[in-house]
């Protein structure tokens, strides 16, 4: 046993094997099972499914005589002797056993709060006792001359035989502790609790085990609890990843056959505006957009609703390829609609729409193309005439596309014929968002959904990897952009920030303009929470250093007009406490060129299509998120001259902070960006609506890590639900799909 003091109070009860699975009350002590409880497991099958967080492997059998400091090592020893003696400044008592091999002594010594466990100890550790400790050695030359000590060590009994020899090498659990629970108690409760795991619910069928060469479930409980070496441990928990990503992998695979059920209108129609605009664009589609072009027509083309993920750098040319999408639903008797998250970036898709269609899409123009449609706007600070003509046209079908934000998910806007929706940058939209849209289509049809963006939240990185979402990525960029440098620029350089507004100065000097952005409006606005490279504390975690309060945009502006390098430069400001008429003004003076340079807020983070704007200089960079800062610097670098982006932060060099804007800094990659936030926030829900939070998903499954495996699960899920969509010959999947989508919708949107 381990001779630890667990203090587990009254004797457990025996079970009773004849009524099923015993109730853990019946396995456990009072306090085994208050530890049990505040780990959060309600019954046998969540206990034995909480892994342990890791193991102490125990340290290579040693001769007292052979120690060195910081060893960890395993001893075979005999107690000589002990003495126990009140501790001066705290409650409590030292306990000092001494004891030795052939060669040499050792102190083992205990900091023990209560007089009972002193004497438990001396009961188990009575001279001439044999037993084998674990611990980390030391040498204190202020105590016992010098000798070696180890504190607080673990130590069991010992018998010489070869059982007792192999045990001493086994792993030892260590588990999550909660509520003042202790590690004795809880290994103490996972002994008993693997003598019953044959009576835990199996989830995977036979057939799928045994092609996985994966252990039984109970078999795989005894590997993770009570292993004889490191390698059992591995075995074991590749049982419970399989199992995870089986039952994920069930839920995606149940959710397309539901899908299949649910109508959505077929937009198979090939003209006549798609081709009209494929004759007119000023510019050749990529290879890439005409490749994901055809993917996409192609989904869009069958009767049930497409769920697609269109991924793609900044300026790869994610836009047109939408718009020839949503022609193809206007050619097909059907509209289709652009979601963006702000009135400017709403406007601008809007502008650029109709640029491009020209009179394609001015169907209440005299000079209109005979099979033009209407591209009508929408958002909550129109003018009630300008809203009312345009509710006319959504409501009548007249409008073909309409182009808004959140104000087109209102009750109040019923649509003729609804056969697409697009979304761009998903992240400003939950799901609840997107699942609005998804009920106005017509007929009791579902339209087809895609979502774009840049930089895809972990949550839809690990949706992708998982295998529930349809990735097409746009890998090339029209027009040989030229591309953006990105710098990380910290302030404790005095020299590196002169050259970074040296810099800004240089490009204005050329003709070019410049962003600047900071994380607040006002400096003297207090807030109750911290924001981390997206991440928002109310309460920092201990040791934590927020670093200095952000810069707000009235006063970098006024300091920028300070500044001896931008003297003479035309400054403006951009923040969401503007109307949306100023806000409008400042875009429109940057268009024109009245401008120089705009000190804004993230108002700005996407959407603004400034070809001559060369610069992005982002204040306080470290209070931004990963995908803020990718589409912040995709704002310059869009015309002919090539964009520098800088990340200026008061952090020091060295910080995990720092390190992690460098990282962002060497990539432009989406999923790649996508895959280092999910690393630090984790994947978010991936069966509900959460959109951070790896622990609230995914126990042993890591959709990185576990890629073939997920793989493997796919294949096999899918087909297994092609046969049993509702899983009628399989209860215990069954149960355990409705077990796991207990606190989450499970008609929740994929994306």
């Amino acid at each position: 046993m381990n001779a630890d003091a667990s203090g587990t109070g009254r004797t457990a009860r025996a079970p009773r094997r004849s009524s099923g699975v015993p109730e853990l009350s019946e396995l456990l002590t009072s306090a085994e099972l208050r530890a049990v409880r505040a780990q959060g497991a309600e019954d046998l099958d969540d206990m034995l499914r909480l892994t342990p967080l890791r193991y102490i492997v125990p340290g290579e059998l040693r001769d007292l005589g052979a120690l060195r400091e910081g060893d960890d090592a395993t001893v075979i020893v005999r107690v000589v002797g002990s003495q126990a003696r009140r501790m001066k400044r705290r409650p409590g008592s030292i306990l000092e056993v001494r004891v030795a091999d052939e060669n040499a002594q050792l102190t083992l010594t205990f900091f023990l709060p209560k007089d009972h466990i002193v004497r438990w100890h001396q009961e188990h550790l009575a001279p001439g006792t044999r037993i084998a400790v674990f611990g980390t050695v030391h040498f204190d030359p202020r105590f016992h001359q010098g000798a070696p000590q180890i504190t607080n060590p673990r130590y069991e009994p010992y018998d010489g035989s070869a059982e007792a020899r192999a045990r001493l090498m086994r792993p030892v659990p260590v588990y999550r502790l909660r509520k003042k629970a202790k590690q004795a108690t809880l290994r103490s409760a996972y002994k008993k609790a693997v003598e019953f795991a044959d009576q835990l619910t199996t989830i995977l069928p036979p057939t799928v085990r045994a092609a996985e060469h994966l252990p039984s479930l109970p078999e795989a409980m005894r590997l993770i609890h009570t292993p004889q070496d490191m390698a059992e441990t591995e075995r074991g928990t590749r049982h419970l990843v399989f199992e995870e990503a089986f039952i994920l992998q069930t839920i995606f695979a149940q959710r397309r056959a539901f899908d299949a059920r649910t109508p959505a209108p077929a937009l198979r129609a090939s003209g006549p505006l798609q081709p009209l605009l494929d004759e007119r664009l000023p510019f050749t589609l990529t290879e890439s957009q005409a490749e994901v072009g055809e993917a996409i027509r192609h989904e869009l083309a069958r009767s049930r609703p497409t769920n697609v993920l269109l991924q793609g750098d900044v300026g790869s040319g994610k836009t047109v390829v939408a718009l020839r999408a949503m022609l193809q639903a206007v050619d097909s008797g059907h509209q289709a609609v652009l979601l963006a998250p702000t009135e400017v970036l709403a406007e601008q898709h809007h502008r650029t729409i109709l640029n491009l269609l020209g009179d394609l899409g001015r169907a209440d123009h005299m000079h209109a193309h005979p099979d033009a449609t209407r591209v009508r706007l929408l958002t909550g600070s129109q003018s009630v005439a300008d809203r009312r003509r345009t509710l006319l046209d959504v409501t009548s079908g007249e409008a073909g596309i309409i182009v808004g934000t959140h104000a087109l998910l209102t009750e109040s806007v019923e649509y003729a014929a609804l056969g697409l929706v697009v979304i761009d940058e998903q992240h400003r939209f939950g799901v609840d968002h997107r699942r609005r849209l998804r009920t106005k289509g017509a007929d009791g049809k579902n339209p087809h959904v895609i979502v774009m963006t840049a930089t895809p939240i972990p949550r839809t990185a690990a949706l992708a990897t998982a295998g529930d979402l349809d990735v097409l990525s746009l890998t090339q960029s029209p027009g040989g952009r030229p591309g953006i440098t990105t710098h990380v620029v910290h302030e404790e350089d005095p020299a590196w920030e002169s050259r970074m507004w040296a810099r800004t100065a240089e490009e204005i000097g050329a003709g070019r303009q410049a962003f600047v952005v900071c994380a607040r409006i006002d400096e003297r606005e207090e807030r109750a929470d911290v924001e981390i490279m997206g991440e928002v504390f109310e309460d920092l975690p201990s040791g934590t250093d927020p670093g200095p309060e952000p810069r707000g945009v009235t006063q970098t502006a006024e300091r920028l007009a300070r500044r001896p390098q931008l003297h003479g430069a035309r400054i403006g400001v951009m923040h969401g406490r503007l109307s949306a008429q100023e806000k409008q003004e400042a875009m429109d003076a940057m268009v024109a060129g009245e401008l120089d340079l705009l000190v804004a807020t993230t108002v700005i983070e996407v959407g603004v299509d400034l070809p001559n704007a060369s610069v992005m200089v982002v204040m306080d960079a470290e209070r931004f998120g990963i995908s803020q800062l990718h589409q912040l610097r995709g704002r310059i670098g869009r015309g002919e001259h090539p964009g520098i982006a800088f990340f200026d932060t008061r952090m020091p060099h060295g910080s995990e902070t720092s390190e992690l804007l460098a990282k962002i800094a060497a990539t432009t990659d989406g999923f790649e960006l996508a895959e280092i936030d999910m690393r630090r926030r984790g994947t978010g829900d991936l069966v509900g609506e959460e959109q951070s939070g790896l622990h609230r998903t995914l126990e042993h499954l890591d959709v990185l890590r576990d890629e073939k495996i997920i793989a493997r699960a796919r294949g096999i899920a899918f087909d297994l639900v092609a046969g049993d969509v509702d899983l009628e010959d399989h209860p215990q999947l069954a149960a355990a799909v409705e077990r796991r989508l207990r606190d989450a919708d499970p008609n929740v949107e994929r994306s």
